[in-house]
């Protein structure tokens, strides 16, 4: 391909990508909000956090919402494959059939190559004022109020657009909503589609930039049941990882629920990728014990635990007053 051509398909690429990503243009995400992100979980994750300085990312389709990745990449496959517009702006079934094999050929690369290797790392959004945090959190994610929030301040953190992590606001809409959206989008598709008069061997153009959208979607989508948990997400995406720099943290892990794959990021610099002065010391604001465990006797041995394996961050401790008891 001559220089050219790649500068006609970037040019056609932006030109697709930009309306179906208009949605997003009215939402301060990570550069503009820069929140504080609440992590809950166990002691034991904790101390695992602090001993070894790693986070580790889960496979998505672990997640607790069963329909969010699922639903809606099956769900854009069938809309999509039967949408009469998208028929209707391809103008002839042989173009139409062209088109639904090149978004077929995405959707297979996905199922069989990126899904078992994409990782997610949640977070709640945590008011500045906040010192006990959410009572469903601790319930949920953090052994029933037993467990711990370690808050991060995302202020302190620089996300380089080359990476292959991406951090957003979690949005929640009902499987109606969601049907609805993707719909939606696939319309516009064909507008697009219609309006650009690509030729046959463009049309790939268009699949890519959709299936591109409805996946991010689908990582950053939830049911609105979940929505009191103001979630935040951290994925990494393999695809984007074309100098493989992440590759060498997948690995995997044994516990309730028996072996599955996990990405285990360090907590130190990447060249090129993470800051040079990325520590728990840089991004930690706060570490919440949870209201079953904020005694004087568990913060007395949180302390010692700090003392062992993060004593920059003793000063930080404060312990949940909710009137909870498991």
């Amino acid at each position: 391909m001559n220089d050219s051509s790649s500068q006609f398909d970037l040019n056609l690429l932006q030109a697709l990508s930009q309306p179906l990503w208009a949605d997003l243009s009215d939402t301060p995400e990570f550069y503009e909000a820069k929140p504080l992100l609440a992590h809950y979980t166990s002691i034991q994750t904790l101390e695992a956090i602090l001993k070894y300085r790693e986070f580790w990312f889960s496979n998505p389709l672990y997640m607790n919402d069963l329909e969010e990745v699922r639903f809606g990449m099956l769900e854009g496959l069938t809309a999509f494959m039967s949408n009469q517009k998208i028929e209707q702006a391809c103008k002839t079934s042989e173009r139409a059939a062209l088109l639904r094999h090149s978004f077929d050929f995405y959707f297979k690369k996905f199922d069989s190559e990126h899904v078992l290797d994409i990782y997610v790392f949640c977070l709640s959004e945590h008011r500045r004022d906040d010192k006990d945090g959410l009572l469903s959190m601790w319930r949920g994610y953090a052994s029933n109020g037993n467990g711990a929030a370690l808050v991060f301040d995302a202020a302190k953190l620089n996300p380089r657009e080359n990476s292959p992590l991406t951090i957003a606001r979690v949005k929640y809409a009902s499987t109606e909503e969601r049907k609805i959206w993707i719909n939606n989008k696939i319309e516009l598709l064909a507008d697009l589609i219609s309006k650009n008069d690509l030729p046959d061997e463009k049309l790939w153009a268009a699949t890519y930039v959709f299936f591109e959208r409805l996946k991010m979607f689908a990582l950053f989508t939830k049911h609105p049941g979940f929505e009191e948990e103001r979630e935040w997400r951290v994925v990494y995406l393999p695809e984007r990882d074309i100098t493989a720099a992440f590759t060498h943290f997948i690995d995997y892990a044994i516990g309730p629920r028996g072996i599955e794959g996990k990405l285990k990021i360090k907590i130190a610099p990447l060249a090129g990728f993470i800051d040079d002065d990325f520590s728990l010391d840089k991004i930690v604001h706060s570490i919440i014990l949870g209201p079953t465990i904020s005694s004087p006797l568990a913060r007395g041995a949180v302390a010692r635990m700090l003392d062992r394996h993060a004593p920059e961050l003793r000063d930080r401790v404060v312990a949940s007053t909710i009137p909870f008891r498991a």
